[in-house]
């Protein structure tokens, strides 16, 4: 695996398969199928919804996003008018919730996104992945609340548990924290950059010209002061 390329969702030649729809990096594998047996044992049916995502593919949901085919919401989850929003402000509003192509830690084999399956089969599988879904009286909570007690025994943790103004709180997502150093240790504006510059990329113009400001806030996610 090159790293160099593996951070930017160009190279996932050490993954594997988990289930028909998802893949990680080994270590990741065995730790998430040793967290699921115990959750399960405690009643907890967590299940992937989202794990390894390539360069191409985040693409991809960056550009419906852009011209209006998917929604675009605020840091409180209330969905936006795409139409009155300026490119900057468009820009702002797909971070909240979707990272820059190349700028995923979804890129990696490090993170996933889950959910209590079971409890979500039994609210008729109405689902969106959002906050509400995993506060009180939402179908994930005792999931979440579990996952507060015990992620860490398995190596993982939540890199986006508090929004300080880039991205918003994501309960669901998780890291396996070593895994994931290496990884977090390769991130760079400039390479980003580059990576960004040769994509078929909706708002291109807008982002580079943002990059300064967005790697740090979004892609390092280390917010801002006041928002």
């Amino acid at each position: 695996m090159n790293l160099d390329k593996a951070w930017l969702g160009r190279d996932d030649s050490a993954l594997i398969n988990v289930g028909e729809q998802h893949r990680l990096l080994p270590a990741v594998a065995e730790a998430f199928n040793a967290m699921q047996q115990h959750a399960r044992e405690a009643g907890q049916d967590m299940q992937i919804v989202s794990s390894y995502r390539n360069f191409d593919r985040q693409l991809s949901i960056w550009n419906r996003k852009w011209r209006g085919e998917l929604p675009l919401y605020n840091h409180q989850g209330e969905q936006l008018d795409a139409a009155s929003l300026s490119d900057q402000e468009k820009v702002y509003a797909i971070l909240i919730w979707s990272a820059l192509p190349g700028g995923s830690r979804h890129h990696w084999g490090t993170d996933l996104d889950v959910y209590d399956k079971a409890t979500v089969d039994a609210c008729d599988g109405q689902f969106d992945l959002v906050d509400a879904e995993y506060r009180p009286g939402g179908p994930c909570y005792a999931l979440a609340q579990w996952m507060d007690k015990h992620l860490a025994d398995f190596g993982f943790s939540r890199p986006f548990l508090q929004d300080n103004g880039g991205v918003a709180t994501e309960l669901w997502h998780l890291t396996h924290s070593s895994s994931a150093a290496e990884f977090e240790a390769r991130r760079n504006q400039q390479a980003l950059y580059e990576c960004l510059s040769n994509a078929p990329m909706e708002g291109k113009s807008t982002v580079l010209a943002m990059l300064d400001e967005l790697f740090n806030r979004f892609v390092l996610n280390q917010g801002v002061l006041q928002r």
